[in-house]
């Protein structure tokens, strides 16, 4: 339903999202900009599309088991995450592109860069994709990834999460974050989470254990919703 109170514009809260320059987290100082934004008009192109629609997807592309089957199954504890997309007005975002990608149960990811001293997994590739159904629901079965080091500071560790891309209703409602995990102590002491002020920002970050909807004697799983614009909107990826 799209009445008035469904159309009405909503101000983008700018404090709930992190700042460009956040020094704790080394690689925000290059990257962040060292002049005035400037506002720029958005086109039709980037306001309208792109339909998924014809997309073909494979039979496992959103299972993470058996996506990279070499002979066996990956290594790690087994998980489920699930969630929906929702416009800022709890909306469902039907039919739209939610990739994923991620580390091993080790904590290494199947990239060339990743010089992480954990064994990459032979039967575990890291990366999966779906689409949305027509109520915005999302799933995936995948292996929990394990935390990582990395060169923030002598001891600094990410906390285990999932990158997650969502296309969403138009170019301009793309959203690149990361799911954590509930519970997980690392967390807090995380400098990218740092950077958010908000804890309520922290918490649209987190995926919650859902015991409901975990296969029994098999795979937990952990709920995932994701909020595009407005004031509700999940935090997007500061790195």
């Amino acid at each position: 339903m799209h009445d008035a109170e469904n159309s009405r514009f909503v101000t983008r809260d700018r404090n709930w999202q992190p700042k460009a320059y956040t020094p704790d987290y080394k690689t925000s100082v290059p990257r962040s900009p060292r002049q005035a934004l400037v506002s720029i008009p958005q086109s039709i192109s980037e306001t309208t599309g792109p339909d998924f629609s014809h997309l073909k997807l494979g039979k496992y592309d959103n299972d993470l088991l058996l996506n990279f089957n070499n002979g066996g199954l990956p290594v790690g504890e087994r998980i489920i995450m699930f969630g929906r997309v929702v416009d800022q007005y709890g909306q469902p975002i039907p039919h739209t592109l939610v990739e994923m990608w991620q580390a091993n149960a080790g904590g290494r990811y199947r990239h060339k860069n990743d010089r992480y001293l954990a064994p990459l997994d032979p039967n575990f590739g890291g990366v999966g994709r779906t689409l949305t159904d027509a109520n915005g629901n999302y799933f995936f079965r995948t292996i929990k990834p394990g935390p990582y080091p990395w060169r923030n500071g002598p001891n600094e560790w990410r906390p285990s999460h999932i990158h997650v891309s969502i296309s969403g209703p138009s170019i301009s409602t793309k959203l690149i974050t990361q799911m954590y995990f509930e519970g997980d102590p690392l967390i807090p002491k995380c400098p990218i989470v740092r950077t958010l002020a908000n804890p309520d920002a922290v918490q649209t970050l987190i995926g919650r254990l859902d015991m409901s909807m975990g296969t029994p004697m098999d795979s937990l799983a952990y709920r995932f919703d994701i909020v595009l614009r407005g004031q509700r909107k999940t935090h997007f990826e500061n790195q």
